[in-house]
């Protein structure tokens, strides 16, 4: 009798803390997408992986986030303030706690200088690349474009961010290669990236 109740209460702690866990998952990637969405680079910075911030300082990171939204050739505003955020299963891999974050997140990039139609072409394969899609869509009038994206968030908890959940945004290229330097190939296996 013992016995059964013991794992039962094993059952009842462990179901509370995962779901205690999706829980802080669900709030920490509101708030790192409201931070997106409202170019509040201190919140991106709060919310990023603490590796990503050391990697480039917390200096030039910030100027790094700002040059992303808005440089000499463009700026780019994310689209929708609400999103469906559809979470990858809470996988615990060598005592870190990892989650996969997808959801839809079209941008669009306005254009500083009036783009022809050779450079909107040009520019329309840089940001196929870039965003990783094909569904990218110039507006001569608004001399910008239209991109429809699917982001994905890893959100990554363990003891450099006391628990809690902090992300790798895939969208970006550099940020991407510094979750490959630092997790492995297994790790990369295991969530599908």
């Amino acid at each position: 009798m013992k016995i059964k109740t013991c794992f039962l209460l094993l059952l009842l702690v462990g179901g509370f803390s995962f779901a205690q866990t999706l829980e802080q998952l669900k709030v920490a990637t509101k708030k790192i997408h409201e931070a997106n969405y409202n170019m509040d680079f201190d919140s991106i910075t709060k919310f990023s992986y603490p590796k990503i911030v050391t990697h480039y300082g917390k200096d030039k990171f910030l100027e790094k986030l700002d040059h992303d939204y808005q440089n000499e050739t463009y700026r780019m505003r994310i689209q929708l303030e609400n999103v469906v955020f559809e979470y990858g299963s809470i996988r615990l891999i060598d005592g870190v706690n990892f989650s996969v974050v997808s959801f839809k997140n079209p941008a669009r990039y306005f254009y500083e200088n009036k783009l022809d139609s050779n450079t909107s072409l040009i520019q329309a394969n840089f940001l196929r690349e870039k965003d990783r899609t094909r569904d990218v869509t110039f507006e001569p009038k608004r001399n910008s474009f239209n991109v429809r994206r699917t982001s994905k968030l890893v959100g990554v908890a363990d003891a450099s961010t006391q628990n809690q959940w902090r992300f790798f945004n895939m969208d970006d290229p550099e940020q991407r290669a510094l979750f490959d330097s630092i997790f492995n190939e297994n790790i990369k296996n295991q969530l599908g990236l």
